[in-house]
């Protein structure tokens, strides 16, 4: 079985009162054990158990595994179905019983072994020195041949619950929709543009949007007496404010972003750069109001541009 044992660096031996939950091995008369692994390639292979939906079986080498370093020793293994098609990963914990002690002698491998069509045995070549296990005064060996073995196999589950998550500076296909319990960074800058030359506004925005918490904006963002006067575009009637992304994260998709811009109930959207028309916007609202301007991730993402609150 060559490389089928663990090393003696990742294994842990103790003792315990509880026995062997998946399998156990009792044997009456150990010496009649030895004698008949002699025409069994000196093993004893175990009837088929099950454990974590897989059959296995304990193999137990009463004199030893000489052919993996394991003379002079009790050497114990366990084996997968060769008929497995897929690969199953398992924590091996083996045991021994100690009459004397009224304990089992465990030793537990701490690596997770990895079984597969190529590869159906992994064990302990040196569980444990002949010479201590058959000495009657240390209590392995009772009631005139009597002893026990036994192993636990734990079967880890494959992985279910995961997330990678990315952080993305060159947003191509944004995120439209938050997954419940779903996060999302945005950095972005913010800008009312100044029609007639350079002086934009512009706020910068790091936040995580969630579904509990899927809008976020500044509630005074601007007067509207500054808007009016330096910033509405009076041939078109309309104020421009530009959006620029400069990272998004995503979990294990790549986000899908819509935009929409709104001011009372007039929208219009046209990529990342968005007239927002505004007629008779003035008439309605006192020059003192402040401008709120709030970017939503809810279902489609909005920018909502409001004079009175700010709309979720």
């Amino acid at each position: 079985m060559g490389s089928s044992s663990a090393l003696a660096s990742t294994i842990v031996k103790n003792w315990r009162e509880h026995p062997p939950s998946s399998y156990s091995l009792k044997v009456h008369n150990f010496s009649q054990l030895e004698k008949s692994t002699t025409v069994s390639d000196d093993k004893y292979q175990s009837r088929p158990f099950s454990s974590g939906g897989y059959n296995w079986r304990l193999i137990v080498y009463p004199k030893g595994n000489e052919k993996d370093d394991g003379s002079g020793f009790i050497s114990m293994y366990v084996e997968i179905d060769s008929k497995i098609t897929t690969e199953v990963f398992a924590e091996l914990r083996f045991f021994v019983y100690n009459k004397k002690e009224n304990k089992y002698f465990t030793i537990q491998d701490l690596e997770v072994r990895r079984f597969n069509a190529l590869k159906t045995v992994w064990g302990l070549q040196q569980f444990l020195p002949l010479d201590t296990f058959n000495d009657l005064k240390n209590g392995y060996i009772f009631e005139g041949g009597h002893c026990e073995f036994g192993v636990d196999v734990i079967v880890a589950s494959p992985l279910t619950n995961w997330e990678i998550l990315s952080f993305d500076e060159k947003l191509s296909k944004p995120n439209d929709t938050l997954k419940e319990d779903e996060k999302i960074f945005v950095q972005a800058n913010l800008r009312v543009l100044d029609p007639l030359g350079s002086n934009h506004i512009q706020l910068q925005m790091n936040v995580w949007f969630e579904v509990q918490n899927a809008s976020w904006g500044w509630n005074k963002f601007m007067s509207l007496a500054e808007l009016r006067k330096t910033y509405l575009d009076n041939k078109e009637h309309a104020v421009n404010v530009e959006i620029e992304f400069k990272v998004v994260s995503a979990t294990n998709y790549s986000p899908i972003m819509k935009l929409t811009f709104v001011v009372c109930g007039t929208q219009k959207l046209h990529k990342y750069n968005i007239p927002i028309y505004i007629p008779q916007l003035f008439n309605y609202f006192e020059q003192h109001v402040p401008l709120t301007i709030n970017l939503a991730w809810n279902g489609v993402t909005s920018l909502i541009v409001s004079p009175t609150r700010i709309v979720g």
